[in-house]
């Protein structure tokens, strides 16, 4: 097992080093830059649009609100409570900063993503909409290309069992355990009989969980955040402060937290923002490709929400939290940080709070992958592959459950980036499409878009 660790922990130095960094980054700002910074701009078009998008104004299988709420079941999940405190023990403060600036661009990352993958999608032998980066690979950029979209599918299926299936149960079982008693292996089988009863009647039934759970579970943590912050309200300020200033400067030993350099604020606040947010995973644009929508930007301006959602508002919450309690300064880490927080401020039901969160944060999660890694196994083996699918992501959930999470974390944190790569040279290569889409849409007012009409696989 050790050498196992010491084999990951190299592949993952790698891909997770400054090439990656900026090619996230980077494609996200050239993106930003290209759309004239309109995913930021129009933040308030893209809340309208979901508003209007709880009924289905196209063909697919899912409302765009329902798409939407999909996409944040995967998204918003351990990263936010357990990604974030392990991001500030590593990275200090600083690293919610960059966080943030990778939400920032992030968002044009996703709006792109959502944008090729209803302009690009298909339909399946069972008459469903398939779409994600592995469609927009190969119907966008043609059969020279056709190894980069298998290559984000064989990377997708593999990557959705750590972050979307091992990480989200190991944390389920581990919080549980520590608040509550309950031992690994019973929170395992809980999990497994749950998700089978929604994951096998496929993204229609996904779609209306997520639609009910997402909204109800994201604001009642931002609620409970938003208090915890009002009880810590003297020490926002220089809170803020440490962040700003240690996303620049080194961040010096204090307390339990050894200190931590400019560059591992960078290196965790960006990995931990990206497996939070998923911006330029490729993952949410599989969600949003079964979408009634009216056509590829009303999606996208739907979709790119997500990141801001999860990131800006979630994830702050949590880190700003951490930080003004003090907690960051405990040797804490992980969600354990996180709940230590929310106690310290909240004696006797804080860490409760945390535990129940993070529950149904991770158990969504594990809901919505299961969808992703399904699709990716479809693209690759067709529609026969998907029941075994299903059952064999049901069984592995007992094992993540019970694995050790150290491993189970850096395995996923190196998939991931192995994931991205191939979806950000396809977004890269398919810029002027997406700028020209945009363009053409609000020039018209929104009447250039109709129904898509998908080709036949």
């Amino acid at each position: 097992m050790e050498a196992l660790n010491s084999i990951v922990g190299a592949v993952n130095g790698i891909v997770w080093g400054p090439a990656m960094l900026v090619l996230i980054l980077g494609v996200g700002f050239f993106l930003q830059v290209g759309l004239k910074f309109m995913p930021i701009l129009r933040i308030g078009t893209g809340f309208s649009l979901l508003f209007k998008g709880r009924e289905g104004q196209g063909e697919g299988q899912i409302s765009p609100f329902n798409a939407l709420m999909t996409s944040l079941s995967a998204t918003i999940g351990t990263g936010n409570i357990a990604g974030v405190a392990t991001a500030v023990f590593l990275g200090g403060p600083g690293a919610l900063f960059w966080m943030w600036m990778t939400a920032l661009v992030g968002m044009a990352t996703k709006y792109a993503e959502a944008v090729c993958s209803v302009k690009y999608r298909e339909r399946d032998e069972l008459g469903n909409y398939v779409g994600g980066p592995m469609y927009y690979i190969k119907n966008g950029l043609g059969a020279k290309w056709a190894w980069l979209g298998v290559a984000f599918a064989v990377f997708g299926a593999i990557a959705a069992f750590g972050i979307g299936n091992g990480v989200q149960a190991n944390g389920v079982a581990q919080v549980l355990e520590t608040n509550f008693g309950l031992n690994t292996s019973i929170t395992g089988v809980i999990l497994m009989v749950l998700t089978a009863a929604v994951i096998l009647g496929g993204i229609t039934r996904i779609g209306a969980v997520a639609g009910k759970l997402v909204p109800f579970m994201a604001v009642a943590y931002v609620l409970a955040g938003l208090l915890v912050l009002l009880i810590n309200a003297g020490n926002l300020g220089h809170a803020l402060s440490l962040v700003f200033t240690h996303a620049f400067t080194p961040s010096a030993a204090e307390g339990g937290f050894a200190g931590a350099a400019v560059w591992a604020a960078i290196r965790f606040g960006v990995a931990r923002g990206v497996f939070s947010n998923e911006a330029g995973l490729g993952s949410a644009p599989i969600a949003h490709a079964a979408a009634e929508t009216k056509g590829p930007v009303n999606q996208g301006l739907i979709a790119m929400l997500g990141t801001f959602i999860d990131t800006i508002i979630v994830c702050s919450i949590t880190g700003l939290a951490i930080i003004a309690s003090g907690a960051w300064t405990s040797g804490e880490s992980g969600a354990t940080l996180t709940s230590l927080a929310f106690e310290t401020t909240l004696p006797g039901i804080g860490g409760y709070l945390i535990a129940i969160a993070l529950s149904i944060f991770a158990f969504t999660t594990i809901l919505g992958w299961s969808f992703y890694g399904e699709k990716c196994v479809e693209f690759l083996l067709g529609v026969k592959s998907l029941m075994p699918y299903r059952v064999l992501w049901i069984v592995m959930i007992y094992f993540g459950a019970t694995a050790d999470l150290g491993f189970i974390w850096l395995l996923a944190d190196t998939l991931n980036a192995m994931m991205a790569i191939p979806n950000l040279i396809a977004l890269a290569l398919l810029s002027p499409i997406v700028f020209k889409l945009t363009k053409e849409f609000f020039a018209t007012g929104g009447k250039s878009e109709e129904p898509e009409s998908a080709p036949a696989e």
